[in-house]
């Protein structure tokens, strides 16, 4: 039985396959659990400096939930909680990784596939991308899991059109309604991958962990106590930092080792 959900390394950088080319790469319960486990697992490894999120088959990134097994598996809001018991796991291992996480969105990006892009730090896309959360036509409503990171990144309006809605929108549209970060011509999308996660895996990763937790620190209406305030100097502490600083002035690439 191929496994629904893969990994490959190029060094730092690990790749999470979505691996149900024939069904559009929806996620079915196995797909959910599996995809939990391996985020957990690659989130604990300390060597890691890039995570990236992909869809096989190069036709969808994630054409959302599997339906098919709705009427069996999510048929009730009992089973409704029960399914997203083993769902949240995976989205929650994306919104809390540690390290700087990458949705490459080809193709379909729909429903649960949103949701899961919505969860990465960044998202690039070919200008084949589709985007959408058409849940009104089966009379099912986003869960708060899904629903506040969509708000947060494009603002209740939108949130309420694509809902509402129920539309289908283009990578242009998408962009400029800011769900993605980029768009990349069909063409050129490998090649600005691997060149945008090298950039990412490049950095200081202990400077990229700040980061990460800073900003979503920022988005807390709560004033930042003088501890907070002081916390982004510490990074001036690390081997990392020195390394920085003496290869810039060395004009040589830095070698980060974490610390």
């Amino acid at each position: 039985m191929t496994d629904t959900v893969q990994v490959t390394r190029d060094g730092a950088v690990a790749t999470v396959w979505l691996n149900r080319p024939e069904r559009m790469n929806a996620l079915n319960l196995d797909t959910w659990r599996r995809l939990g486990e391996i985020l957990q697992a690659l989130n604990a490894e300390e060597d890691l400096r890039c995570l990236l999120l992909r869809g096989r088959g190069g036709k969808a990134f994630g054409a959302g939930a599997d339906i098919s097994e709705f009427e069996v598996k999510r048929f009730s809001a009992a089973q409704a909680e029960a399914y997203a018991e083993t769902m949240h796991p995976a989205l929650d291992a994306l919104t809390d990784s540690p390290h700087p996480t990458l949705a490459a969105i080809e193709g379909a990006c729909t429903g649960g596939g949103l949701e899961l892009a919505l969860c990465c730090d960044l998202r690039l896309c070919n200008a084949s991308a589709r985007f959408g959360i058409p849940i009104n036509r089966i009379g099912h409503v986003l869960p708060y899991e899904g629903l506040v990171p969509l708000v947060r990144l494009v603002g209740r309006a939108v949130a309420l059109e694509l809902l509402l809605e129920g539309r289908v929108i283009g990578a242009q549209e998408a962009y400029e309604k800011r769900l993605v970060n980029r768009v990349v011509a069909d063409a050129d999308f490998e090649e600005e991958l691997a060149a945008s996660a090298a950039r990412i895996a490049a950095g200081a990763p202990l400077a990229a962990r700040w980061h990460k937790q800073n900003a979503t620190r920022a988005l807390d209406p709560r004033p930042l106590s003088p501890v907070e305030l002081a916390q982004p100097f510490q990074s001036c502490d690390s081997d990392d930092y020195r390394e920085g600083v003496r290869a810039f002035l060395a004009k040589r690439r830095p070698v980060f080792e974490g610390r």
